[in-house]
C-alpha cells in the first residue's frame, strides 16, 4: 500500500457520474490519456481489480471492489493532512455508487481500473487481468494502463455493413466491442438519413437523320439504382471513416482492421483518411462472424506486422548497447529521461520495483512499497517518457532485454 503527502487542499466538488450500466467497453483510448498524467491537487486513489466475465463467479465481482475501497478509505484516514468529513465524503461518492451499481457489475471484463481525484473520475474495463490494488498517492497509479494502452498485441476492427457500424478492441486472445462515441453514425440510414442520392439526368443530342428530327433534345433517363446505391455507400464509408478517426484512432494509435463484404474493400480504401487502417481486411459479412471468428481472422492479419515490428525494436536495443545508444541501468535511464535523451522506452509488465524518481534531477531512490512515500519505479519512468515525447512499449517479461525491469533506446 501507499500514501502521499496531500498537496494543498481545494474543495472537492464532485461533477462526475457513475458511467453506463452497458456491457460495451469504455477504453481508455476513448479518453485524452495526458489526464491521467496531469498534476492534479491530491489525493488520488487508483482502484485496479481483476474480474471474471461469467456467472456465478462474476458475483464476487462488486464484493472484491469494495474490500479494495475499504483500503483506499483506510489509506486515506491515515493521510498526514486529513481530509475535512465533507471532502472526503465527495471524494469518495462516485466509488461508493459504483460499487452499488448492480447493473454494472453484470457486464464486466477481465479487469477493472477505477481512477478517482478531487477532480477527476473514470472508470475502464480492462481485457487483460490485473492484480487488485488500492494505491492513494498524489499522482495516478498508471503503469496496469500503460500495459493495455501500449501493449504490441493491441488492434482494433471495424467491421461495418448497412445495417451496423460497430469497432471491436482485440489482443491475440481477446476482442470486445467497444462503446462507439455518439459522433459515429450505427448505420447507413442514420448517416444519412432518408436523404437519397439524386438520380442523375443526362441529355442528348440527335442527328438529323433521326427519326426524331435534328437538333432535338431527348432525357436519356435517370440514374441507375445500383448508382445511387454505390453513391450513398461513399457518402457512408466517408462519414464513418471521420468520425471513428475523430473520435477514436487518433487517441488509439492501433493497427485498425476492416471487417465488411468484398465489395466494399477497396470502396472504404478509397474514401479512407485513416493512417492506421491496413492493408488487409476480414472479407464476408461481419454481422454473420461471431466474436471468435473475427478475432482470429483478424489476428491472423496483424500478428505478422506485430512481431516484425517487435523485432525491430529489440534489435535496436541491441545495436545501441554497442554504440551507447541504448542501456537498461534504472539510473542512467531516469538521467536520460530528464534530458529528453529517450525515443523508446521498454517495461516489464509484469514487475514491480519499488522507489520513486525526482522529476527534476532524475535521482532513483529504491525503497519498499509499504513506505508512504513511494511510487513504483517502472511507473514513474514510463510517465516521464510520455511527458517527454517518447514511446512506451510494455512487454511480458520473457520478451524484456535485461534484468533491471527497463531498456531504453536514446535518440542521440
Amino acid at each position: 500500500m501507499k500514501h502521499a503527502i496531500v498537496r494543498p487542499k481545494v474543495a472537492i466538488r464532485s461533477r462526475t457520474s457513475v458511467p453506463s450500466d452497458g456491457a460495451l467497453m469504455t477504453t481508455i483510448a476513448q479518453h485524452q490519456f495526458s489526464d491521467l498524467l496531469a498534476d492534479r491537487a491530491g489525493p488520488c486513489i487508483s482502484l485496479y481489480l481483476p474480474t471474471d466475465r461469467r456467472f456465478p463467479d462474476r458475483k464476487q465481482n462488486a464484493v472484491r471492489f469494495r474490500n479494495l475501497l475499504r483500503e483506499a478509505e483506510q489509506s486515506l484516514a491515515s493521510l498526514g493532512t486529513p481530509l475535512t468529513d465533507t471532502d472526503r465524503t465527495a471524494l469518495l461518492a462516485p466509488l461508493h455508487a459504483l460499487a452499488a451499481n448492480e447493473l454494472f457489475w453484470h457486464h464486466t471484463q477481465d479487469g477493472l481500473v477505477v481512477v478517482r481525484a478531487p477532480d477527476y473520475f473514470k472508470v475502464f474495463k480492462l481485457q487483460q487481468a490485473v492484480p487488485a490494488r488500492a494505491v492513494v498517492a498524489d499522482s495516478f497509479h498508471i503503469k496496469p494502463l500503460l500495459r493495455v494502452l501500449q501493449s504490441a498485441e493491441r488492434f482494433e476492427v471495424l467491421a461495418i455493413s448497412r445495417e451496423h457500424v460497430r469497432l471491436f478492441q482485440g489482443t491475440r486472445d481477446r476482442l470486445d466491442e467497444i462503446e462507439l462515441d455518439a459522433s459515429v453514425p450505427r448505420s447507413l440510414t442514420e448517416a444519412l438519413g432518408d436523404e437519397l442520392t439524386e438520380p442523375y439526368s443526362a441529355t442528348r443530342t440527335v442527328t438529323a437523320s433521326s427519326a426524331i428530327g435534328s437538333g432535338t433534345a431527348v432525357h436519356s433517363g435517370s440514374g441507375s439504382k445500383s448508382d445511387e446505391s454505390d453513391k450513398d455507400i461513399v457518402r457512408y464509408f466517408r462519414i464513418v471513416d471521420r468520425a471513428i478517426l475523430d473520435s477514436h484512432a487518433r487517441t488509439s494509435a492501433s493497427p485498425l482492421v476492416l471487417a465488411a463484404l468484398p465489395e466494399y474493400h477497396a470502396v472504404f480504401r478509397e474514401t479512407s483518411h485513416n493512417p492506421h487502417l491496413v492493408a488487409q481486411a476480414v472479407a464476408g459479412n461481419p454481422d454473420a462472424l461471431s466474436i471468435d471468428e473475427l478475432r482470429h481472422r483478424a489476428w491472423a492479419i496483424v500478428a505478422p506486422g506485430v512481431e516484425t515490428h517487435l523485432t525491430m525494436v529489440l534489435d535496436e536495443f541491441h545495436a545501441g548497447l554497442g554504440r551507447l545508444l541504448a542501456t537498461d541501468d534504472l539510473a542512467a535511464v531516469a538521467v536520460a529521461l530528464i534530458g529528453g535523451r529517450v525515443k523508446t522506452l521498454l517495461v516489464d509488465a509484469d514487475r514491480v520495483v519499488p522507489g520513486a524518481v525526482d522529476r527534476t534531477t532524475g535521482l532513483v531512490t529504491h525503497s519498499q512499497l509499504y513506505d508512504p512515500h513511494v511510487n513504483d519505479i517502472l511507473d514513474d519512468l514510463a510517465e516521464l517518457a510520455l511527458r517527454f515525447g517518447g514511446d512506451v512499449v510494455v512487454l511480458p517479461q520473457d520478451r524484456m532485454p535485461g534484468r533491471t525491469g527497463v531498456a531504453a533506446i536514446y535518440r542521440f
